[in-house]
């Protein structure tokens, strides 16, 4: 891997606005009907796999409900179904936010009930590795109650006035080889494991959280913001671009895959992608190891599928291996697209200092610290949404 600006090779980026038949997108019409699809298949084909179709209803049960934090917020436990998949999701609304309020969706790493350590929430089991050896187990999970809080600092969302969705990811598919046996995906009308990874069946699950809160009264499902961190962070990406209900995007930490250029091969490369993750993704993503210029897509077509709504891409300065300048460069690569719609994009902003938010329909920063979310990154996101949703 390379770790020196000097070692990075030259390279030169897919062109967002040139059609594969060498034609030019000079109208946002022809970018939403022919240059979006196309990338679209790109990254299924070439990347991600197919996401699955949704086949039958999707239904929502509410297998729990009450008050939270000293009343502060109501809380609803609520199982997704399609079909025979399901997984939980959990729900906090602020109670005295004007309702419809709007709402923060994402995924969690290690369980509901550690995203606070509010006693009201039940522990969901979820496919785990057990110790050394490579068995695997449905359980409720050891962690404790609050371990993952300062990741998601509910209150402080309560209190500006946010809903909060989440659902832990390891309950959608394990995050292992051959994980695509348990989980929704064993469920689903797609079994191959090299159609679909991972990434696209939690991305998938997303968007069926996003079904649920369309049918939730008290949160406006036309001011969701989809936040994901590290491999979820891919993982928001991956469903914004293609469910466009999503109406903000937040990529946090979100490497190679996700915000980082892979032309730059600095930090985590594709190589190390297919090695240690290979079920993320697509069967075809290996060919491009040790071959990125070959990738018909990078990192900026990922992002410039989130255009024109607002993103946010933030990296931190001890998170080498996420390539935090590469994920500047692949937010200010989108600007093309941004202007096509009118929208101001990065605007003139270099890679700036830490601790210094830049940008305007595309935001970024650059936190001090290591690969993590924190109560810094939540206070800029928040900020972000309320320049957003205020008018919508």
């Amino acid at each position: 891997s390379i770790y020196d600006e000097a070692s990075v090779p030259v390279y030169t980026l897919p062109d967002l606005l040139i059609q594969e038949d060498g034609l030019p997108v000079t109208t946002t019409d022809t970018w939403q009907q022919k240059r979006r699809p196309e990338l679209l298949r790109l990254f299924a084909e070439n990347v991600f796999g197919q996401t699955p179709p949704v086949t039958g209803d999707v239904d929502f049960e509410v297998t729990g409900e009450g008050t939270a934090f000293g009343g502060r917020a109501m809380r609803k436990e609520i199982v997704v179904r399609i079909g025979e998949a399901r997984f939980h999701l959990l729900l906090y609304v602020p109670t005295d936010s004007p309702k419809p309020c709007p709402a923060f969706l994402g995924l969690n790493f290690l369980g509901n009930h550690t995203v606070s350590d509010e006693p009201g929430v039940t522990p969901v089991p979820q496919w785990k590795r057990d110790g050394e050896k490579p068995g695997v187990v449905y359980h409720l999970p050891a962690t404790p109650r609050g371990d993952q809080a300062s990741r998601w600092q509910v209150e402080t969302v309560l209190k500006r006035g946010y809903a909060l969705a989440t659902a832990c990811y390891e309950e959608i598919e394990a995050d292992f080889g051959g994980g695509a046996k348990r989980g929704i995906r064993a469920s689903l009308p797609i079994t191959e494991d090299a159609e679909c990874g991972a990434i696209g069946t939690w991305a998938y699950a997303l968007s069926r959280a996003m079904d649920c809160l369309e049918h939730e009264p008290a949160v406006d499902a036309r001011r969701v913001a989809l936040i994901g961190h590290s491999r979820l962070g891919k993982t928001a990406l991956w469903a914004a671009a293609q469910d466009e209900r999503f109406a903000l995007v937040i990529a946090n930490n979100s490497g190679e895959g996700g915000a980082a250029i892979s032309r730059r091969r600095f930090g985590e490369n594709i190589a190390d992608l297919v090695r240690n993750f290979p079920h993320w993704f697509a069967a075809r993503y290996a060919h491009y190891a040790d071959n990125e210029d070959a990738l018909p897509v990078d990192a900026h077509s990922l992002l410039a599928l989130t255009a024109p709504r607002p993103l946010y891409v933030a990296s931190a300065t001890e998170d080498l291996w996420a390539d935090p300048r590469g994920e500047f460069l692949g937010a200010k690569a989108t600007e093309s697209v941004y202007h096509l719609f009118g929208n101001k994009g990065l605007g003139n902003a270099t890679f700036p200092a830490p601790d210094t938010p830049v940008g305007d329909t595309v935001r970024y920063h650059l936190r001090t610290g290591k690969h993590d979310v924190t109560a810094y990154d939540w206070e800029q996101y928040l900020d972000f949404a309320d320049t957003h949703f205020a008018t919508r």
